[in-house]
């Protein structure tokens, strides 16, 4: 895919981050009263997790409740959660769903499959579990647990019912109300969705339709990304691109290496683009589909940060946004009092501390319903010397030295007590693998205590 790029087609780091801030729905005029909008704007929300999809749109929207997805998920039904790149659940519009579907039902039903039969359930036994499974849910919603019970059958009927999910018979559906709720029952999905037809197009056209959708939320972004975003090989990703190569534009970005694309349609806008008088701060919950977006990640973190934002495994945790860039991470911690944790990677401004501590504030109280502190934490365990599924809970195991607000602990740091660190240089810095291990999660309600699965369940290789 190579191109000859010209001076013309260069963009620098700091506009192309205030772009996609700007498609990501994450400055102050991009901010939306529409769920639907902003899940179809910024390629779906990561459902690994409860919480995650409503924090998710609560960076993104003016006066977001929790209520709203809820009704577009339950009540309209206008967005639906299938398990379909990476292997990674999202949340989508019903537009996208056969897109989505048909583009990586291939990879998702190996490891489906593959699941199934470890757990030591055979193609023939799946066949007489489905039909028995389709003609006893017909017409209801039943949990796991009632199916069992139902049917009389000792196996692990999750195996059976993930497949069942990644061949588009089944749909999962949140048990109770309140995003606090883990437990999941299932529906027939044509009887859910009667206007969604998952086979309205074939493999090769949703690939392609995925790719634009992808450049349109992400763009400019490399092959590598896509590939890695979308858990296709690379000989799909070209023939996808081949195809539209017409509606794209190649661009540079300097001290960043790739050759990197974006749709000829955004090219004004970002050409034209500015940067903001004031600073522009996000705080983004864990797998937020801004740091998720792309294999190479250091248009918007440090190498030597990368430790502290992804665990081993790839999986991004919950961080502190300056202009597009990551600047810290933060935390929610319930016990023994509610309280927002806040660790900075380097000293900031006056202002812009004043600002983390003001959106701090308002995060915490959407989490916990109520008013709650705002601890800086100096040091932070990284995240790769922490156990599996550290990434959850970030400042967990590092006690704060100071316990003031963000604000306070500026003033302290502008005193000396913290060397500032200024911005590394980008170029010439090896990059550091972004791949995510294999995981596939079982039924909620047949998962082992504690246990939570990571955002993928299978890994992207990027092979030809």
């Amino acid at each position: 895919m190579g191109s000859s790029l010209d001076k013309m087609n260069s963009i620098d780091l700091e506009i192309v981050n205030r772009f996609l801030l700007q498609k990501q729905h994450l400055t102050d005029d991009s901010r939306s009263d529409d769920v639907c909008q902003v899940v179809r704007d910024i390629g779906g929300l990561h459902a690994t997790g409860t919480k995650e999809p409503y924090l998710a749109l609560f960076a993104r929207m003016r006066n977001f409740t929790r209520e709203q997805l809820d009704e577009e998920l339950y009540i309209n039904r206008t967005l639906g959660k299938i398990r379909c790149m990476r292997g990674t659940l999202y949340i989508l519009t019903g537009d996208m769903l056969p897109v989505a579907y048909t583009a990586t039902r291939a990879m998702i039903e190996k490891f489906s499959t593959r699941f199934m039969e470890f757990r030591g359930i055979s193609q023939r036994d799946y066949n007489g579990f489905a039909r028995s499974v389709m003609k006893l849910i017909s017409g209801k919603r039943m949990t796991i647990h009632e199916i069992k019970a139902q049917l009389k059958i000792d196996v692990n009927l999750s195996a059976v019912l993930n497949l069942m999910c990644d061949r588009g018979l089944l749909l999962r559906i949140q048990q109770g109300k309140g995003w606090e709720s883990k437990s999941y029952c299932y529906a027939s999905f044509t009887e859910y969705f009667p206007d969604v037809d998952l086979n309205e197009v074939n493999e090769s056209e949703s690939i392609v339709l995925l790719v634009q959708r992808y450049l349109d939320s992400f763009g400019p972004a490399t092959e590598d990304d896509i590939v890695w975003w979308t858990g296709l090989t690379k000989t799909k990703i070209r023939e996808a691109l081949r195809s539209i190569a017409g509606r794209l534009t190649h661009i540079a970005i300097p001290d960043i290496e790739g050759d990197f694309l974006i749709l000829s349609s955004d090219l004004h806008n970002i050409q034209r683009g500015k940067l903001d008088a004031e600073p522009v701060v996000n705080l983004l919950p864990l797998l937020d589909p801004y740091l998720m977006g792309y294999k190479q990640r250091l248009r918007y973190l440090r190498y030597k940060d990368y430790d502290k934002i992804f665990d081993r495994s790839g999986n991004a945790t919950s961080t502190v946004l300056l202009n597009g860039r990551v600047i810290g991470i933060w935390d929610f911690s319930v016990k023994p009092e509610p309280v927002m944790k806040v660790h900075l990677l380097d000293k900031v401004a006056g202002s812009t501390s004043k600002i983390i501590e003001s959106k701090a504030r308002r995060l915490g109280s959407f989490i916990a319903d109520r008013e709650v502190p705002v601890r800086h934490i100096q040091s932070m365990t990284p995240l790769v010397q922490r156990t599996a599924g550290g990434f959850m809970s970030p400042l967990k195991d590092d006690e704060p030295r100071f316990c003031g607000c963000v604000g306070e602990v500026d003033e302290i740091l502008r005193r000396g007590s913290c060397a500032h660190r200024g911005l590394a240089d980008l170029s010439g810095v090896s990059r550091r693998a972004s791949g995510e291990r294999a995981v596939l999660d079982p039924s909620p309600d047949e998962s082992q205590a504690g246990g939570r699965p990571l955002d993928t369940l299978g890994p992207a290789t990027g092979r030809s």
